[in-house]
């Protein structure tokens, strides 16, 4: 697969928003909505736990065009913590317990909305990458800190 594109983004957004879905756009795709200058090889998704949730998640991506096992359909309705998907136009990576952000509601609540797009506020995106504690979120991390500084001081 290619890189994220922010049409991919907008797909997204526009089915996810169509079934009521909660979700927030978190790590680096997060990050580059926010205007990070990098990009990522898929769509970061920090999504709601909740069985209504997850069916709302599984519409929504068979409308954008993926082809969910029976498996993988039923990790997302339960919630499974996390659940990549690379059976569909582009790769998504569902997180339902992303390390380092404790609650939903909590991340939700510190959301930054970007043209519709619900996306993770840069200190949540941090605290991610840093409790993942993967050599490739540790190598990003000077990087992220430098643009949220920047980000926070810019910010309208």
């Amino acid at each position: 697969m290619g890189a994220f594109e922010y049409r991919q983004a907008e797909e997204i957004r526009d089915a996810f928003s169509t079934h009521g879905v909660r979700y927030l756009f978190l790590g680096k795709s997060g990050a580059i909505l926010l205007g990070f200058p990098d990009t990522t090889q898929d769509a970061d998704l920090y999504v709601e736990k909740s069985s209504e949730n997850g069916k709302a998640v599984v519409a929504a991506l068979q409308e954008i065009g993926f082809d969910l096992s029976a498996e993988q359909a039923a990790e997302v309705e339960r919630g499974k913590d996390f659940v990549q998907i690379k059976s569909g136009p582009f790769d998504v990576d569902l997180i339902f317990a992303p390390d380092g952000i404790e609650h939903f509601e909590d991340a939700w609540q510190r959301r930054v909305e970007v043209e519709g797009f619900p996306v993770c506020h840069p200190d949540d995106i941090i605290a991610s990458k840093q409790a993942a504690g993967r050599s490739k979120d540790k190598e990003s991390l000077p990087r992220l800190i430098s643009f949220r500084d920047y980000w926070l001081q810019n910010r309208k």
